[in-house]
């Protein structure tokens, strides 16, 4: 997460299942809250997530790797 330059909850996706969960996104600003969602609910992070070096970036649109690499 140290590596994207985005903010923590551009990796959770705000989609039908975490609208039906009841989650609020400005609950999980911080890295450690982002974290914590992403391992009791894995199909909430955004992906890909490609990582070259010491860059990445969540690959969506996926013209974002080019820049990337």
């Amino acid at each position: 997460m140290e590596l994207l330059p985005n903010e923590p909850t551009d990796l959770v996706r705000e989609d039908n299942h975490f609208k039906e969960l009841g989650l609020n996104i400005g609950d999980y600003r911080s890295a450690g809250a982002v974290v914590d969602l992403l391992l009791e609910h894995p199909k909430l992070m955004q992906r890909p997530v490609v990582v070259r070096g010491d860059q990445a970036v969540i690959a969506r649109p996926s013209e974002l790797v080019e820049e990337l690499l």
